[in-house]
């Protein structure tokens, strides 16, 4: 039996908490926030110790893995310390504010000798799985393009404020919802984004991020693809437009999957699986076993930061940027 520790005791983690409830080979045995009454409120749902240090939670503990769901710009200070403690880790997405900050706990884990696994989500979804498949299968003929369509109320009462400051969140859409974009379309195609060509803008009423991103993006395999994202109310939709040479998918994640052809979409019906979250924890453990670096490892979640940083750096240019990965 696995023990894991939670640090951070936001939203997110009682979808962890929940999760980990459903497994038999992972205990959650404690979660720490510095607001301690957050903790304990988190703890008293869930049958778990309480802590408002999360280095000293570690220390007693002991935990095999630690899931960090703490704001974006602690994630590396958090995760290099972890790994230096001889934890696993999972951490939320994005991985970190920069690339630098990735780098940093790439190398961290590398000496460690323990697994890091990114909360990219998207891998975990029924519908999403379906629609790889389908493209990987070639039965609707080449792909043509990926358009990727997100609108939500992100100025909401109800979010954090650090999510409104950049130099905590590294970003605004762009890098908390714009993550899984970038992650839905290089995983869909099994390949990453080299060349990007953006537009943001800031009509938020508070903070100084983003609240919309225009980006076209294309993939080391030569598929072009566009995200769409605002922040400013409306009508909240969630649309992915998988397009081919005979015929087309419409994927919402979470909610259906759709084949269009012949003028008309028919559903595509996703099997019974486990929720995201106990997949996510299922692949994480497959990892510790195998001793194999999970697909959603510090490299290919760098991957995603790398791309979300030129989305900003072509927008303060005006000019494309080529997305520059690691070798």
């Amino acid at each position: 039996m696995f023990k894991a520790a939670i640090i951070g005791a936001g939203a997110i983690s009682s979808l962890h908490l929940q999760a980990l409830a459903e497994m038999n080979e992972i205990e959650a045995v404690a979660i720490a926030d510095i607001d301690e009454e957050r903790a304990r409120k988190a703890s008293a749902q869930h049958p778990v110790r309480a802590y408002a240090d999360y280095r000293r939670m570690v220390e007693i503990e002991r935990p095999d893995i630690v899931v960090i769901t703490l704001p974006h710009h602690l994630h590396k200070e958090c995760a290099i310390w972890c790994a230096r403690s001889g934890c696993h880790i999972l951490l939320e997405k994005p991985m970190a504010i920069d690339v630098e900050a990735c780098d940093e706990i790439i190398k961290t884990v590398g000496e460690s000798r323990i697994k890091l696994m990114v909360g990219h989500t998207q891998h975990y979804f029924a519908e999403n799985r379906i629609a790889k498949e389908i493209i990987q299968s070639g039965r609707l003929g080449k792909l043509v393009m990926i358009n990727d369509v997100r609108h939500v109320d992100y100025y909401s009462p109800n979010r954090p404020d650090w999510f409104f400051e950049s130099a905590k969140s590294g970003g605004g859409i762009a890098m908390n919802l714009g993550s899984h974009s970038i992650d839905k379309i290089q995983w869909l195609t099994d390949s990453r984004i080299v060349q990007v060509k953006a537009s943001v803008s800031h009509y938020g009423a508070k903070g100084d991020i983003e609240g919309s991103v225009t980006a076209w993006v294309q993939t080391d395999r030569g598929v072009p693809c566009t995200i769409s994202q605002s922040g400013y109310g409306g009508v909240n939709r969630d649309e992915t437009e998988i397009v081919f040479t005979e015929g087309m998918l419409k994927l919402s994640t979470g909610a259906g999957l759709w084949i269009g052809q012949s003028g008309e979409y028919r559903s595509v019906e996703a099997p019974q699986e486990a929720p995201p979250f106990v997949l996510q924890y299922r692949d994480l453990l497959s990892s510790i076993r195998t001793d194999v670096n999970p697909e959603c490892s510090g490299e290919y979640s760098r991957s995603v930061v790398a791309a979300v940083q030129a989305i900003y750096a072509s927008h303060r240019s005006g000019q494309e940027v080529v997305v520059l990965h690691q070798r």
